[in-house]
């Protein structure tokens, strides 16, 4: 039993409570220091399905392509996220809607802080957090190369702040859904990778994760508009109350603070498009570049040894001799004496 209670505190999510209901009582968590623990635990088993990904999948497919370092490297970090937005897209919609967050648009921002978590929502929390924890020691265990390095860190602390805002925050429901919009763009890009390293000339995916992420970014947009600058101002308790986990909301009375908000956000997504805007525009000019080399590269060799000719014969044949274009005759060439 005494190993049974510390098994639990690894496998299961701690800090649950009994809320009365108008049915009888639900089982709702909050969080904690000892959340710390279970997602240790998760990081382990995260780093285990990794392996196995790797093992049984990306390593068997990359023997057949015969792929270069970059483009292998590339590769196994597409594939492996490509199983990891799948599965959280999946399983956050599966969420959502069973909680009828997206039924109910309202529910994101009624009844703040949301302080009590439904178990799904608080595990899907903790594995997220785990999983993008473990991929810092995979860094080292991928062997990525130096100058790959500051990026994949500066998209592990990204998603780490904005998750673990969102938890601790009392901001799950606003998070769920946005995490689910990122996800779904992000699988449409490594999917569209992954397809284009088996084969070079197939970029149709590319298109379809060009329409999504460009309708998820409208969503996300709006999304913020709605909770930041309609919802949370309507709240009934605004009073700064840590430990009711009311943080901020008090703050969005404040037309001036909620201005600053959205137009920091605002000025994120512009910058998000931006970036996405001018990979865009690179990817169509070296495409073109690359469809104008074969159209040179594919031209008749008689076209060529053609042009050639009439650049040489500058002038025009007339009973057999060939004439300047001024009419004259050209000057005869004189023979040397034997």
């Amino acid at each position: 039993q005494v190993t049974a209670k510390t098994a639990f505190l690894f496998i299961l999510p701690q800090y649950n409570v009994s809320v009365p209901t108008a049915d009888g009582e639900l089982v709702q968590y909050h969080y904690g220091l000892k959340d710390l623990v279970t997602i240790l635990f998760y990081i382990f088993i995260a780093i285990i399905l990794h392996a196995v990904v790797q093992e049984y999948a990306l390593d068997k497919i990359n023997r057949r392509l015969h792929l270069s370092k970059v483009k292998h490297s590339k590769f196994n970090e597409s594939g492996q996220l490509v199983a990891f937005h799948l599965t959280s897209v999946i399983w956050c919609l599966y969420v959502v809607v069973t909680e009828g967050y997206i039924s109910n648009p309202r529910s994101l921002w009624e009844n703040y802080p949301h302080v009590y978590l439904p178990y799904q929502v608080k595990f899907f929390y903790l594995c997220q957090l785990a999983y993008w924890l473990h991929a810092l020691p995979e860094l080292y265990f991928q062997k990525v190369r130096k100058e790959e390095i500051p990026r994949q860190l500066r998209c592990i602390s990204l998603y780490l702040l904005h998750i673990a805002g969102a938890y601790l925050l009392n901001l799950t429901r606003l998070g769920l859904i946005l995490l689910l919009l990122q996800y779904l763009a992000e699988f449409f890009f490594h999917m569209a990778r992954l397809v284009y390293f088996t084969d070079e000339n197939n970029e149709k995916l590319f298109n379809v994760w060009a329409v999504v992420f460009v309708v998820t970014r409208l969503f996300t947009l709006t999304l913020y508009i709605l909770v930041i600058g309609f919802g949370l101002p309507r709240v009934e308790s605004q009073a700064l109350d840590p430990e009711r986990g009311n943080f901020f909301s008090f703050l969005f009375n404040n037309i001036l603070f909620r201005m600053s908000v959205l137009l920091l956000v605002c000025l994120f997504q512009a910058s998000v498009m931006w970036r996405f805007i001018h990979f865009q525009l690179r990817r169509w000019r070296e495409y073109w570049n690359e469809q104008s080399s074969r159209k040179r590269a594919a031209a008749p060799a008689g076209t060529k040894q053609q042009t050639k000719l009439l650049k040489r014969d500058s002038g025009y044949h007339e009973n057999g001799v060939v004439k300047a274009e001024n009419g004259t005759s050209p000057r005869t060439k004189k023979l040397k004496s034997p």
